[in-house]
């Protein structure tokens, strides 16, 4: 029988994290594989997806659903990152249980050995906490940012493989696999620019995209992924409840309403009250309030709508609700085709655009299958949202750091033209700045960690924490070049290389691209989870539900095996 009262402890936390990172292990880095999950049932759902890992557990445990949590606040704004999450969560938990054993002290204030771990455990993660808000940001700008590049928007209607589709390909690949992340890459570029808005900025243009995205795309069934495309126009996703006229030519004139076009003689919560026939009649011919007057003054009014609109040249009706069957004869005779209960986004998107819409066609062999391409659509456009996002930084740290870095780096090689950009000019965190994937950015910001705590004053708190994260950080690589320990010291050796020779990596690695931003984002929201978790002490068991919002963690679709694995 489960106690009702549990105090945690930390290997508590490094269990249920260790779980979650057994999970996600095998789907993680070039040479993870898909995850199947089945239910009783008998369905199943086949994955490489980070996020629809995550939520597709049945987890009982609190401290494993607020993890989770975590990970899908993370990935709803940033659109990326969700295994590597796990990942460096469970090896800071594992560095600051390892620090907090070392001969806890054992005082008057903490009664027990394990609550002196506890207490050093929380006091390592405020640490972490504060050093990564205070000295972050400016460490990735001077360690970081030098050593890559920024993506430009013309980019996205290069012919040849640009930057930004080495970005959207690795992403992609992470999550759908390498058969078809360049085509995907490519179809995605098509729709970031045909939305571009002139004199907008791209993140202005991103986030339009991402706003609008579900009235944006629709999902088709039975055929592969390569069928999908670009189409002009917008997608209504309603059928016609009135039969459509072909135009005559030119324009077609399209009305919206958002409410009935036939008032109802009652709503809901009022009351008609009727009294005598004689007592009726006599005070009806007096004010003319009559149930017969109303419906005739309801009808007429309807009659004159119509006729106003066939006086403009209306030929289509856009409603947000069900309209009456008089409304809908009506429009029958006056030729006006009738779409009842669009969405909602739909006519928002309807009514803002100022630019000749296109939507964007998925396709996919299974409704499961469509929904995690359209889901990695909405995330790789959340991603380079993200990339576009200027972050504020300060002088602070780099007057500090002893790194040095170029003024300016090309990439020519000799008479070749170059091909992965614009280098970071400055030690700011520009927006659009990317680097090498593969473990670059951790193998880089490991490197100026270190650098920080040999130039660091020894009267600042911050030195430990940096050395916690700085160890942390590589957790990732290594499982990146899990395969072949040997790879992750040549990986490491040739980044750190181009750092002390001053060597541009895009030179050295043929790899894909990863956002700095993104990152950035990724070690605050893991150092904000590690800090949550250590704030409880004590779980209370009830035998009802207090948080039935994490319930839209599992909303996930679920396919036959057939349709799923396919690809």
């Amino acid at each position: 029988m489960m106690r009702p009262v549990e105090h945690l402890h930390l290997e508590h936390v490094l269990q249920t994290v260790g779980a979650l990172e057994a999970v996600v292990l095998r789907s993680f880095g070039p040479h993870g594989g898909q995850v199947l999950f089945t239910r009783d049932t008998g369905q199943a759902m086949l994955s490489r997806s980070g996020t629809r890992i995550l939520t597709a557990l049945r987890l009982e445990h609190p401290l494993a659903r607020m993890v989770v949590e975590c990970v899908w606040r993370h990935n709803a704004k940033t659109g990326d990152g969700s295994k590597t999450f796990i990942l460096l969560l469970a090896s800071l938990l594992r560095m600051i249980h390892t620090a907090a054993s070392k001969d806890p002290h054992v005082s008057l204030t903490h009664n027990s050995k394990e609550a002196a771990k506890a207490a050093t455990a929380r006091l390592l993660a405020d640490k972490l906490l504060a050093f990564a808000l205070d000295e972050l940001d400016d460490l990735i700008s001077v360690g970081v940012v030098p050593y890559g590049c920024v993506l430009s928007w013309k980019d996205f209607t290069a012919k040849t493989q640009s930057p930004v589709q080495k970005l959207l390909s690795s992403f992609f690949y992470t999550r759908l696999g390498q058969s078809n992340c360049d085509f995907i890459s490519n179809l995605l570029c098509e729709m970031l620019t045909h939305w571009k808005f002139q004199h907008d900025p791209p993140s202005g243009s991103l986030q339009f995209i991402n706003d609008n995205f579900p009235a944006l795309h629709t999902p088709v069934l039975g055929f592969p992924i390569s069928c999908s495309r670009l189409i002009e126009g917008q997608v209504i996703h309603r059928d016609f409840a009135t039969p459509l006229t072909e135009p005559d030519g030119g324009s077609v004139k399209v009305v919206v309403f958002t409410g009935h076009l036939q008032p109802k003689l009652l709503n809901a919560g009022e009351v008609l009250e009727l009294g005598c026939e004689a007592l009726g009649e006599q005070e009806n011919r007096g004010n003319g309030t009559s149930i017969l007057h109303y419906s005739t003054f309801a009808e007429i009014s309807l009659e004159y709508v119509f006729s106003n609109l066939q006086s403009l040249g209306v030929s289509v009706l856009l409603s947000a609700v069900k309209q009456s069957a008089a409304v809908l004869s009506l429009a029958t005779q006056a030729e006006i085709c009738v779409v009842e209960c669009v969405s909602e986004d739909e006519l928002s998107l309807f009514t803002h655009v100022m630019v000749k819409p296109c939507s964007l066609v998925i396709c996919g062999s299974g409704e499961g299958q469509t929904e995690q391409y359209a889901a990695a659509f909405q995330e790789a456009i959340r991603m380079v949202l993200t990339t576009w996002e200027p972050l504020n930084t300060r002088p602070t740290t780099a007057s500090k750091m002893v790194i040095h870095s170029h003024k300016s780096t090309s990439l020519h090689t000799g008479d070749t033209k170059p091909t992965y950009g614009f280098p970071c000019q400055n030690s700011v965190l520009e927006p659009g700045c990317v680097v090498p994937a593969g473990g670059t950015f951790e193998f880089l910001l490991n490197h100026a960690l270190l650098q920080h705590i040999s130039v660091c004053d020894n009267h600042e708190s911050f030195p430990a924490a940096s050395q916690l994260l700085a160890n942390a950080l590589l957790s990732v690589p290594r499982q990146i070049y899990s395969h072949s320990p040997r790879y992750f010291l040549q990986a490491q050796a040739m980044v750190l290389g181009s750092v002390q020779n001053h060597v541009h990596p895009f030179v050295m690695l043929d790899s894909g691209l990863e956002s700095v931003s993104c990152k950035y984002h990724l070690v605050l929201a893991v150092l904000q989870c590690v800090t949550r978790l250590f704030q409880i002490d004590t779980m209370l068991h009830t035998h009802t539900r207090l948080n039935t919002q994490s319930r839209r963690l599992a909303n996930i679709s679920w396919e036959d095996t057939e349709d799923e694995a396919e690809n």
